[in-house]
């Protein structure tokens, strides 16, 4: 058997980011060629996952990508199961670059499709080896839980914690007012953009429910109609994003929907994404 020098299992370290014992029982079993041991360290990472696949994911990042000069942007949930790892500076990598590829690439219609892609960070490598070699390293289930990419002007916003993320799809207005928006979404988490975008079921439930409060108050019935029309004003305002007051108005009323109005901004959609709070 060739001998296994502190150096050859130094290298190996540097290359795989595993424990040195991991990386001097590969290199003895591989008769310390560097390439082997590094496809058996890979072999015995995917063995140790498929067992902890059954992991709860309850931590993890929402990235965004939306580049104000281009057509594109998406949005990204890229689970693991602690905090730590979720902060780890690499997995904020790969969440940023899954989040690079779907607005830049070609696009994907399910995550495996995705993975199967070029990662923007690591030359040479897929977005998939990107994956598997920091899960192998850290040793935590990672899941690629959700994917959307919008065609079309985006603006996007991620909380500082990965916790949040907002992508809006606009014509016209500028960058700056996209993000506000955006942050806008992520503070007061509106339902739809408008009222015609509102489930006309829960809006009928919600006159219901008003019409029976009125007639508890013991209006008379032919005013009920009016009365629960205006008290659906607050409802919209509640739901709509056109309709809220928008966070950063000095006067405090002027909506959302005037704001990008008077912007010149037309708001068609807007994905609104949150972390599972356990």
């Amino acid at each position: 058997m060739a001998e296994i020098t502190a150096a050859a299992v130094k290298l190996l370290r540097d290359k795989t980011g595993l424990p040195m014992m991991d990386c001097k029982r590969a290199l003895q079993d591989a008769d310390a060629d560097q390439e082997k041991a590094v496809v058996l360290l890979r072999e015995a990472g995917a063995k140790t996952m498929e067992k902890r696949a059954g992991r709860k994911t309850s931590a993890g990042r929402i990235a965004v990508h939306a580049d104000a000069d281009a057509a594109t942007g998406a949005i990204v949930e890229l689970q693991c199961e602690s905090a730590p790892v979720a902060a780890n500076e690499e997995f904020m990598q790969l969440a940023d670059d899954l989040a690079r590829q779907l607005a830049t690439g070609a696009g994907a219609a399910t995550p495996d499709e995705l993975l199967g892609q070029p990662s923007p960070s690591k030359s040479g490598q897929t977005l998939r080896k990107q994956f598997d070699d920091l899960t192998n390293r850290i040793r935590e289930v990672f899941r690629l839980e959700r994917i959307e990419r919008i065609d079309g002007r985006c603006s996007g916003y991620a909380h500082h914690n990965g916790a949040v993320g907002v992508l809006l799809h606009r014509e016209g207005g500028g960058a700056a007012l996209g993000k506000d928006i955006c942050m806008h979404i992520a503070a007061m988490c509106p339902a739809a953009v408008g009222k015609d975008d509102l489930d006309p079921a829960e809006v009928d439930k919600e006159r219901e429910i008003l019409a029976k409060a009125a007639r508890k108050e013991g209006k008379p019935e032919k005013i009920i109609e009016k009365m629960v029309e205006g008290r659906l004003r607050n409802y919209y305002a509640e739901r709509c994003l056109s309709e809220q007051p928008f966070v950063k108005a000095e006067d405090g009323k002027k909506t959302v929907g005037k704001v990008a109005q008077e912007a010149g901004m037309k708001i068609i959609r807007f994905v609104h994404w949150e972390l599972a709070k356990e």
